[in-house]
């Protein structure tokens, strides 16, 4: 099976979206809630249906955008949010993509991916912040095998994978995750290093 932009296509038209909980989740709506500055230039890759890009726009930030290779999610978030730019939805592969962001949200992108792009994964997200910039999201914490997406993963293996490039400011199982993932999410926030 290849992850690939035919298969995350071919999910969202015959609507196997079974990840998607139809609104921001509370863990980031939580932290997205605590930032003051609405002017941060903020990205969510893999974003799909993102929730969350409709959540911060409906809530004052204006510099927001959604990376997704699937054009079928993009539509999706053009139809319910018609104010947004079009600039704001970006399509392509997110290892090629090129900018500069303040903050970066990780929501159920990372563990779609194929589990050996992760160290690309973790080489990527730095370049694409400005320094102190953080990436900020959730990770799931069950054990890694073939059968995903999604992947699972541990602590100790994101440790390994992102001290490298990144201050780890928070790392811990997520107290607010919603029902389905009670305990098997990771809460993080990485800070770019300088």
């Amino acid at each position: 099976m290849k992850l690939n932009k035919d298969y995350w296509q071919n999910r969202y038209e015959n609507q196997e979206t079974g990840w998607d909980v139809g609104r921001i989740t509370t863990p980031l709506k939580d932290y997205c809630d605590q930032i003051q500055d609405k002017s941060l230039k903020i990205l969510i890759p893999g974003g799909g249906n993102s929730y969350e890009f409709e959540y911060l726009l409906s809530h004052g930030f204006t510099n927001v955008f959604v990376l997704d290779y699937a054009p079928t999610p993009l539509a999706n978030i053009k139809k319910r949010v018609p104010n947004c730019k079009d600039e704001q939805l970006l399509l392509g592969d997110f290892f090629e993509h090129q900018g500069e962001y303040d903050l970066i949200l990780e929501q159920t992108f990372f563990c779609a991916l194929d589990p050996s792009l992760r160290t690309s994964y973790a080489e990527k997200m730095p370049t694409l912040l400005r320094p102190k910039g953080k990436l900020v999201g959730l990770l799931f914490q069950f054990p890694l095998t073939e059968e995903g997406p999604p992947f699972g993963g541990s602590k100790d293996e994101y440790l390994q994978l992102f001290s490298e490039k990144f201050k780890i400011k928070v790392l811990e199982t997520s107290h607010n995750s919603i029902q389905a993932r009670k305990g098997r999410e990771l809460f993080f926030i990485f800070e770019k290093k300088d």
